[in-house]
């Protein structure tokens, strides 16, 4: 599952809307949409993510989270890392070959991680 597929559940859940109910209010198949909210399908356009974001009728922060999370939500990501350090290529690679065996605890702990290093400023 996505970030953008987990919170469309949650708000759609919150707000006891079937699939099929908002499958239809936003002109799109069930089986798309289920597909998105299970990660199987990428990022939505922009379009239908706008008409998400009127569907559920969020605004401000809530809208623009749910922008954020699209832009960090394809699930099949390249990532060059050519003219960087060996360390990079090894890391992406070792991420790619062993994600999977990693449980939810260990990718919070490297997510965190992650994300305290690359905020902190360079020399």
């Amino acid at each position: 599952m996505t970030p953008l597929g987990a919170k469309i559940r949650e708000l759609r859940e919150a707000r006891g809307i079937s699939l099929k109910e908002m499958a239809t209010a936003l002109n799109v198949s069930s089986a798309y949409l289920s597909a998105l909210e299970h990660g199987h399908r990428g990022r939505p356009t922009g379009f239908l993510l706008h008409r998400m974001i009127a569907f559920f009728n969020v605004i401000w922060d809530e809208a623009e989270e749910l922008q954020r999370l699209a832009e960090m939500s394809d699930p099949k990501v390249t990532i060059d890392t050519g003219g960087l350090v060996p360390e990079a290529t090894e890391l992406t690679n070792r991420l790619a070959a062993d994600i999977g065996k990693l449980d939810a605890e260990d990718l919070r702990f490297l997510h965190t991680e992650l994300v305290r290093r690359s905020s902190k400023p360079r020399p």
